[in-house]
């Protein structure tokens, strides 16, 4: 199966940009082996990414991970903020080679020693006016707006190729909050999420959320009902523009 791999990645061929990975990914092989039993999915959106994955038989929650990414040629390097499976890993860099042809990409290195081979096969690549990564800077409660800045613990909410993930963590305690995500519309003000995977709590797996949007100066204000039935009303901005881990 190793050298079917190979053969593989020598018929790809071809370099990867960072606009191509944007988008949603499914992971199909690991090591050789088909990615059956497990669902891996994987969000690329303004130099950021996380992935979430789950068991299909029941959705029990499995692992989720994600940071920053950096792509030159084919030399591929993932900075953790945060990972369930190995918290001892955040903060580090890891670097892959990443191969890319006709919708999938090989991503293949050394995790602490041992070989990693990855294939992910695109599965969307749509986008719509909420495509992007965010991060929440401001709720509203009794009629007041308060702001936050984020530094080492934030919410973070990636939405690229028709899929959403959300991340609470400290990238500084490497303390883990809780993630979900899913599939999403955005539609006229109206966005509904239906959610695949939830780390709190496995049987919200397959519930639809609807919430009203409306992007004002480039902020993403979201509000209708959270998964507990509680009302929200919250402020996301772009990812780049308001988190400065430097401050």
């Amino acid at each position: 199966m190793k050298t079917l791999l190979i053969l593989f990645l020598v018929a790809l061929g071809t370099f990867a940009s960072a606009q191509d990975l944007e988008g949603a990914w499914k992971l199909t092989h690991q090591n050789g082996d088909p990615v059956t039993e497990r669902e891996f999915i994987k969000i690329y959106q303004d130099g950021y990414f996380a992935f979430g994955a789950k068991e299909i038989a029941g959705n029990k929650f499995l692992m989720a991970g994600g940071g920053n990414y950096k792509l030159e040629g084919n030399s591929y390097d993932e900075k953790l903020d945060f990972l369930t499976l190995d918290p001892e890993q955040v903060g580090t860099t890891n670097t892959y080679t990443l191969d890319f042809a006709n919708g999938r990409m090989v991503i293949s290195g050394k995790i602490k020693g041992e070989d990693l081979i990855e294939i992910w096969e695109k599965i969307s690549s749509k986008e719509d006016e909420l495509t992007r990564n965010w991060v929440i800077t401001g709720r509203k409660r009794d009629g007041e707006i308060s702001k936050m800045t984020p530094g080492a613990r934030r919410t973070v909410k990636i939405l690229s190729g028709g899929r959403f993930q959300w991340i609470a963590f400290n990238s500084e305690t490497k303390e883990f909050s809780g993630t979900g995500g899913g599939t999403y519309e955005a539609v006229d003000g109206k966005y509904t999420e239906h959610i695949t995977f939830f780390s709190r709590d496995d049987s919200r797996v397959g519930a639809s959320l609807n919430f009203d949007y409306e992007v004002i100066d480039g902020e993403w204000h979201h509000s209708g009902l959270s998964s507990t039935g509680n009302p929200i009303y919250e402020i996301w901005s772009p990812y780049e523009d308001a988190y400065q881990p430097n401050k």
